[in-house]
């Protein structure tokens, strides 16, 4: 690779690194290529990138963003995963691929601006996708309104009992 193709990669690779919400450091020796390409589907669906990149570039390329926190880990064969957009789904897609390929390792990552180590990755995978939780959050919010009008209607409810049992009682009285 040229100089120029080199430096290109990096500033490339430095500009995903500073927009993604997490990155995670992977191990990919003895995967075939098919093996590979279907990871890189899998991340991708999940609205991330995944990439086989040298190690001097990528320390050079973390430098001045948050990556630069797992730049311990960028040591042998090392392949990235950038979360774009859902960092739960690209971890969810790493572990699946991992429980099915032996030889793929997942070593450390970054989230936001806090290392995690595989275990986190593990329990960051086994959360609800982002849908779910906004889901639940919103139903959170939803429910002291729903509750309140419950409240009024059964207020209202009860007036309308109270003023059919005084016509009732006003009807048998006269």
């Amino acid at each position: 690779m040229k100089r120029e193709e080199k430096e290109q990669v990096v500033q490339v690779l430095h500009d995903e690194l500073g927009k993604s919400q997490a990155v995670f450091v992977t191990d990919y020796m003895g995967l075939t290529v098919e093996r590979i390409t279907k990871l890189r589907r899998d991340v991708s669906g999940a609205g991330g990138s995944y990439q086989v990149v040298k190690n001097t570039l990528l320390r050079r390329a973390s430098e001045g963003t948050p990556a630069k926190g797992i730049e311990e880990f960028f040591v042998g064969p090392t392949a990235i995963a950038i979360a774009k957009t859902d960092a739960v789904a690209v971890a969810k897609a790493l572990v699946n691929f991992a429980k099915d390929n032996e030889k793929f390792e997942i070593q450390a990552g970054m989230l936001g601006e806090r290392v995690i180590t595989a275990a986190d990755i593990q329990e960051l995978a086994k959360m609800p996708a982002r849908e779910v939780l906004l889901a639940r959050m919103l139903g959170s919010l939803n429910a002291p309104v729903t509750n309140f009008v419950g409240v009024l209607a059964a207020i209202v409810t009860q007036l309308v009992y109270v003023l059919k049992a005084i016509e009732t009682k006003k009807s048998q009285g006269e």
